[in-house]
């Protein structure tokens, strides 16, 4: 019976008019919201106009069985214009759903229609309000509104929990029943409140009736919830979802054994095998590996033989957890033969057999795949999904296999059809990143084979055309690096060239260069080093990357190629990757591993003087201590190779390397007063020296302006000896001193300088006689300076004498004289005094030098004076006699035998010649008397 037709009569005249006029707003809000359906024009307003004008209705109660008619009418009325609102939205949008506002109406005519529960004449009133509560909060439960829906389920539960369930046999009644604890029950669970949800369920067991549709609806709830339980893969909920379940897979087998008709049993069977089937996944989580076979085997051997795709998938990893390798296999390549299964599961699959049985699995793996592509449409998302499996981690020891096998994989025709077209651009990028990144990884493990090969299939994904150019190319670089590495050299020059028809780079000419390089061709290396600098992409490290490698090769002169090219980039403020003077060091530390590179050390060196004078030291060499450091280096090689040229008796380089070094220790670096004058000077003594050696050997003459030269360096090397002789140090440093040695060679080229420029006499024994005073004098030195000015066509006797007779005074003045040089002294004395005597009083001066000898050896033990030389000054004075004897100088002559004969007394081994020497002086002086002049001619000549 609809409400319209229930008859009444008409009281309006015994209503009372508060009662009057509220129910005459809330017909004109309904009439109002009629009249604009399907499209109202404020529901915000209207649905609180409303619910006022119940609020105060309802302090109006009780109400006569004609009011509640009334509202019962007025709540219908509201009701249906919200399902037409509902439908309106329905057909403007599939997707819509009730608003906020819509519930809040559908609420207002469900509580109207409780206000009036009771009215007689309506059948079933409370089922019928007991719906309204329902079907609103079914409403506000999809708006996630569980509080008012909770509110809206429990009315509707006081309503229905008044009658007597048993006398109920209307089936809709009865749907009410069990749908109303079913929706309570899944309110209160979102509520997080799990214990009665569970209650409610338990309770509506008793509200199936038999019904085969009631068992399907509550084994579906169970199982919703256990679903739920299981999801959150919690250990402690495994256990109570599994039990949901059980509930479930109970009711589906109790509706079995009393449904009748074949869909209800088609509907029960299949709800069963999806219960059976997430049993089968709960005890999987559980690894009850054992307990999902049997699950399995019941779903397939049951009644219809449940062939579902996720049974495989469930049998495998069951097998799987056994360590059962080949059952899970089989399962696996039986996924192949089923058509039925998505791609989504046996992509899944794949990944999880892949995962357990690792790389002996990948050829299984790869069957597998094969296998479906011929079978299906297969995406390229599911190929990246497989590959992206084999691949894995790179593990240690399996990287090779897997790549290998995913190499079969991905260079298949089938599997790159797959990712042919525009419309999988990104599923193309995806599979060539992961494939660079496993060659990549491989390449970083230096297994470069496995690495050309990934980087190879890699290519088949970048597409031959303008956008992917510089792609390809990098791709034919990198195998370009792979066989370098292999030492394949004519495939890596092939790939750089393709390369380089790409995109020619920088890139593109330093592997060419690496390539030279690795074939010993040095003069090809050198020429890409200038292809290098014509790159539009270049920078100078690639100059410095290529001396690096160079030297790696031992390959020097490709080297200094590239650092000479390096240079050319300096000018003054131009910042570089490196400062100028660690690319010049660097030259001269590689030249000097190796003999026979001086002269281009030298070039290199007269360079880096160059711009130490146009940039300064500050510039040059940095500032504090890192200037100092260079500057260092640089002096302490030129002078180690000044010492090694001169031993290898080259002179004229000798002589270079020695001044530049002289000029960088004198160099001043910031934080410092002077430079190391100590070395200064014996670098350009050592220079000169290397000057005059070169002059000797190659039997030449030194200019006059290379004398001078020669003179100037002298020149400073003498003041800095002066003041380091004199101590005048800056304050606070200590007074440094110079090898003795140095002063020495100094004194010895200063003299004979200064004689080839006719700078005689005077000024050569001055410089002589300053040495004389200097600490640095000794016996030796001065013997050797006697020596050479005693001697040769630039001799000076009066230097030679000084130097001698104030050597002489030394030995002598020593304690323990050493007699060889005091006769070598004596002997040279005597010579010079003899070649260049002039007048009676030189001949004084030997005959005294002879006595001076002769008391030099009075007193001496026998044969501590040179035996040797004491003969030569007995047999020289002797013989001296000879000329005055023939000239009849009596006198003198009897002064010269005397002294001779002195003085062969006191050389042991001279007895025989000292008797002939008596007798012969003793006849001379009888017959000086009796006999002519003729007579004197028979005197006796004794030869050393």
């Amino acid at each position: 019976m609809r409400i319209s037709e229930i008859s009444s009569p008409d009281l309006r005249q015994s209503l009372n008019d508060p009662q009057s006029h509220i129910l005459s707003q809330i017909e004109s809000s309904i009439k109002d919201l009629e009249r604009h359906s399907p499209e109202p024009p404020s529901p915000e307003t209207l649905s609180s106009d409303l619910r006022l004008s119940l609020t105060q209705l309802t302090s109006l109660s009780p109400f006569s069985n004609s009011v509640k008619l009334q509202i019962w009418k007025l709540s219908y009325r509201l009701w249906n214009s919200c399902v037409d609102l509902a439908n309106a939205a329905g057909v403007r949008s599939s997707s819509a759903a009730p608003s906020g506002e819509h519930a809040k109406l559908r609420h207002v005519s469900a509580d109207l229609l409780f206000l009036a529960a009771d009215v007689v004449g309506v059948p079933s009133p409370a089922f019928k309000s007991a719906s309204f509560f329902y079907k609103t909060g079914l409403i506000w439960h999809d708006l996630r509104n569980f509080n008012l829906a909770n509110t809206c389920f429990e009315k509707a539960t006081d309503l229905t929990s008044r009658i007597d369930i048993g006398a109920v046999i209307d089936s809709e009644e009865r749907k009410l029943l069990l749908g109303l604890n079913i929706a309570r029950s899944r309110t209160a669970w979102e509520i997080s409140d799990r214990n009665l949800a569970i209650t409610l369920l338990n309770r509506s067991k008793s509200l199936l009736f038999g019904c085969a549709e009631n068992y399907k609806a509550l084994a579906n709830q169970y199982l919703m919830f256990g679903k739920i339980v299981l999801s959150k893969n919690e250990v402690c909920g495994v256990n109570e979802g599994l039990k949901l379940m059980n509930e479930a897979l109970d009711l589906c087998e109790k509706g079995l054994r009393i449904v009748k008709r074949l869909d209800e049993t088609l509907a029960l069977k299949t709800l069963r095998s999806k219960t059976l089937r997430f049993i089968a996944a709960s005890h999987l989580q559980r690894d009850e590996f054992e307990s999902v076979l049997k699950c399995v085997r019941v779903l397939r051997d049951g009644g219809g033989g449940d062939d579902h795709p996720s049974l495989s998938v469930l049998a495998m990893k069951a097998w799987l957890g056994l360590g059962r390798y080949g059952e899970a296999e089989k399962e696996l390549k039986g996924m192949v033969v089923n058509k039925g299964v998505p791609e989504c599961v046996w992509v899944s699959a794949v990944e999880s057999y892949f995962q357990a049985a690792g790389v002996a699995g990948a050829e299984t793996t790869k069957g597998v795949f094969f296998g479906l592509l011929g079978r299906c449409h297969v995406s390229a998302g599911a190929a990246i999904r497989v590959v992206r499996r084999v691949v894995g981690d790179g593990v240690i020891g399996e990287g090779p296999v897997r790549a290998k096998v995913v190499a079969e994989l991905v260079s298949d025709e089938r599997v790159v059809a797959l990712f042919a077209g525009e419309e999988v651009v990104k599923e193309r990028t995806t599979m060539h990143a992961i494939l660079w990144n496993c060659a990549a990884h491989h390449f970083q493990s230096k297994d470069y084979e496995t690495s050309a090969e990934m980087f190879e299939k890699s290519m088949l994904y970048v597409p031959f055309n303008i956008e992917n150019r510089i792609l390809r190319a990098k791709g034919f670089r990198v195998l370009c690096l792979c066989h370098l590495g292999l030492s394949q050299l004519d495939r890596a020059e092939e790939y750089i060239n393709e390369a380089d028809k790409l995109e020619p780079s920088i890139a593109c000419a330093f592997l060419k260069f690496k390539i030279n390089l690795q074939k010993n061709d040095h003069n090809g290396a050198i020429t890409q080093v200038q292809v290098m600098t014509t790159c539009l992409d270049f920078t100078p490290d690639f100059l410095s990357l290529s001396a690096h490698e160079a030297i790696a090769c031992h390959a020097i002169p490709v080297a200094v190629a590239s650092l000479s090219n390096l240079l050319n980039f300096y000018s003054k403020g131009k910042s570089m990757p490196t400062t100028e003077v660690t690319v010049l060091r660097t030259l001269v530390m590689i030249l000097t591993q190796d003999s026979g590179n001086e002269s281009e050390v030298l070039k290199f060196i007269k360079q880096a003087h160059k711009r130490l004078l146009e940039l300064g030291p500050d510039c040059f060499f940095g500032k504090g201590e890192v200037g100092r450091r260079e500057r260092d280096w640089l002096a302490v090689n030129l002078w180690n190779i000044g010492t090694k040229t001169g031993k290898e008796r080259n002179y004229e380089l000798c002589a270079e390397f020695f001044r530049l070094a002289s000029e960088f220790y004198g160099v001043v670096v910031d934080g410092e007063v002077e430079g190391n004058k100590v070395m200064v000077c014996k670098s350009l003594i050592l220079t000169v020296s290397a000057m005059i050696a070169d002059e000797k050997q190659r039997k030449a003459t030194l200019l006059d302006n290379e004398i001078k030269q020669a003179i100037e360096l002298l020149d400073r090397a003498g003041m800095i000896l002066k003041s380091i002789s004199s101590g005048s140090q800056p304050d606070g440093d200590e007074i440094t001193t110079i090898e003795p040695n140095f002063f020495f060679i100094y004194t010895l080229e200063a003299y004979d300088l200064h004689a080839r420029l006719n700078i005689m006499g005077s000024q050569q024994l001055l410089l002589i006689k300053n040495f004389a005073a200097s600490k640095s004098c000794n016996s030796n030195y001065l013997l050797q300076i006697g020596l050479h000015a005693s001697q040769g066509p630039r001799s000076n006797p009066e230097v030679a004498a000084f130097a001698l007779n104030t050597c002489l005074s030394i030995l002598l003045a020593s304690p323990s004289p050493d007699y060889q040089c005091v006769a070598l002294a004596v002997r040279k004395l005597i010579s010079v005094s003899a070649i260049h005597k002039g007048d009676a009083d030189d001949d004084d001066d030997v005959h005294g030098m002879f006595k001076q000898a002769y008391r030099i050896m009075v007193g001496l033990k026998e044969g501590e004076y040179p035996i040797e030389e004491g003969k030569w000054l007995a047999m020289t004075a002797w013989n001296r006699a000879a000329l005055p004897v023939r000239l009849g100088q009596t006198e003198e002559a009897r002064k010269w035998m005397k002294i001779g004969l002195e003085l062969a007394g006191k050389v042991s081994g001279m007895g025989t010649y000292r008797a002939c020497m008596e007798d012969f002086l003793a006849g001379f002086e009888s017959k000086f008397h009796c006999h002519d002049n003729a007579e004197s001619r028979s005197e006796v000549v004794i030869n050393s």
